[in-house]
């Protein structure tokens, strides 16, 4: 599907997912991290306010970081979803950043944005700095359609969608 299509279909409020490429499965266990020191990316008062969910031709999951998994929380493929440019609808995975405000309740509801989005803005760096080291290419948007997000994510009302990446193989 075409940026221009998808972003007529976003506008239209009309984009959304495909069905799944194979079988979901309810939970995936990650390989055991290289721990390097502990967390990796600020939190303001330790609130861990932002998930990652996890897009994938199979389904979307959310990281759990105390289990190192991911958990299934939506069975359709959302990668066409998660941005209005051609490429994501087939690259490997798409990672969506979201901030869970109800987490942030000691944290002055004017400075909530701003801390959210300096932590979801080192979690990406992070992922720049892995996918620079592994040989795979990444970029992350802004220019999304949170709402069709949040819908295919099934967020609450103190969700946020605040950004999305996309990681994959470049172009040789």
């Amino acid at each position: 599907m075409s940026t221009l299509t998808k972003l007529a279909l976003g506008v239209m409020g009309q984009l959304r997912p495909r069905p799944t490429k194979g079988d979901a499965r309810p939970v995936i266990k990650l390989p055991a991290p290289d721990r390097r020191g502990g967390r990796t990316a600020p939190s303001a008062i330790n609130a861990q306010e932002i998930d990652v969910y996890v897009a994938l031709p199979d389904g979307a999951y959310l990281y759990d970081a105390r289990k190192h998994a991911l958990r299934l929380v939506a069975g359709s493929d959302l990668r066409r979803v998660t941005g209005y440019q051609d490429f994501v609808d087939d690259a490997p995975l798409d990672l969506v950043y979201v901030v869970d405000h109800s987490r942030m309740k000691m944290i002055p509801v004017a400075s909530r944005e701003s801390y959210a989005s300096a932590a979801a803005g080192a979690i990406t760096q992070n992922v720049y700095l892995f996918a620079a080291s592994s040989g795979l290419a990444t970029v992350i948007r802004a220019w999304i359609d949170r709402s069709a997000i949040a819908d295919a994510l099934g967020l609450t009302h103190d969700q946020h969608v605040l950004l999305s990446q996309t990681v994959g193989y470049p172009h040789a």
